[in-house]
Parts: C-alpha cells; sequence; structure tokens
C-alpha cells in the first residue's frame, strides 16, 4: 500500500471534524501529490505530540523559523510507509527520544493552517506518542529549544492548535 492509499484509508477512519476531513479527502483526490511539500496548493503534513503522562507533561519545541512552541511534526518522507511513522518519525528526529510509542486509535486532531509561499497550507494530521518514563531529549537542528511543560502550563507558551491537540490527547488517554 502507498503512502496516498495509508491517507485516505486514515482519514476515512478519521471519525471526528467531519467537514475538514472533507477538505483533506477532496485535497487528496484533487492533488495525487498532495502529501509531498512540492504541492503547491498545500500538503499532508504529520505531527506528534510527545505525552508523559505518568507526569502530567509534553515536550514542545521552539520552532527554529517560526519561533513558536510547537508540536514535533513535518514534511512527509519518500520512506515513510504510512501517515503514523512519518508523525512517529518526525516525533524522534525532533525530540530527541528514544523508545517513543504511538498512542492507540490513530490520529487524535487534524489542524488546517497557512504557511508562507510557495506553498499555501499545511494539512496536518496530528498523533499523540507516548513518551518512555525515563526519556531523555535533544535539540534538533530544527529547533531553538525543546522543553517539557507540564498539562497546565501549555496555554502560557503555545497557540491554541497545540492547547487543542493536548486536550484531544488527553481526551484519547
Amino acid at each position: 500500500m502507498s503512502l496516498y492509499d495509508d491517507a485516505v484509508l486514515v482519514l476515512k477512519g478519521y471519525e471526528d471534524q467531519s467537514e475538514l476531513r472533507q477538505v483533506y479527502l477532496d485535497h487528496l483526490a484533487a492533488h495525487p501529490d498532495g502529501l509531498w511539500k512540492s504541492c503547491s496548493d498545500g500538503h499532508l503534513t504529520a505531527s506528534a505530540l510527545v505525552v508523559d503522562p505518568s507526569r502530567g507533561r509534553v515536550l514542545l519545541t521552539l520552532h527554529r523559523k517560526l519561533r513558536m512552541w510547537l508540536q514535533m511534526g513535518g514534511h512527509c518522507e519518500p520512506g515513510d510507509a504510512t501517515l503514523a511513522a512519518a508523525a512517529l518519525r518526525e516525533a524522534g528526529e525532533e525530540s530527541g527520544v528514544s523508545g517513543l510509542t504511538l498512542l492507540p486509535g490513530g490520529p487524535v486532531r487534524l489542524d488546517r493552517h497557512p504557511i508562507p509561499a510557495p506553498c499555501n497550507w499545511h494539512l496536518d494530521v496530528q498523533y499523540a506518542v507516548l513518551a518512555p518514563p525515563d526519556a531523555e531529549h535533544a535539540i534538533s537542528d530544527e529547533s531553538l529549544d525543546v522543553r517539557w511543560f507540564g498539562y497546565d502550563k501549555v496555554a502560557d507558551v503555545a497557540d491554541e492548535s497545540v492547547v487543542r491537540l493536548l486536550r484531544a490527547a488527553r481526551e484519547r488517554l
């Protein structure tokens, strides 16, 4: 199965945010290249919120270009077999944490947001991943900082999209 086919199946199986889910499916139907950064009308991305439920905290990255505290994530790559695998790969690369595992049940949210030209939109498929209790993180080249935040502190540092993602992840937990 191709990454494109996986993305369609994942989105068809996602039961929340029906209108936004349909926007994603329509985008893929109109753009066979809609998973790749080269698609100038927008493209799907895969992200993951790194969660440590035993300590009530999440790991966020201070994005180098955007200068915002965000979940880990980014563009799909040709070697990604699934959207979930892309999200897990991005989470590991950007956090430096080994031993991450996907929270079961597929994506926890979808988030469509504008980005600078030449592309117009990121259609983000958002997962949650669980960190092992002894997780040690590292700062990647894409980040200015990586830091743990208690659930109650996320709204103080991150925008509403990250707060909504945290809420959805906690509901899934």
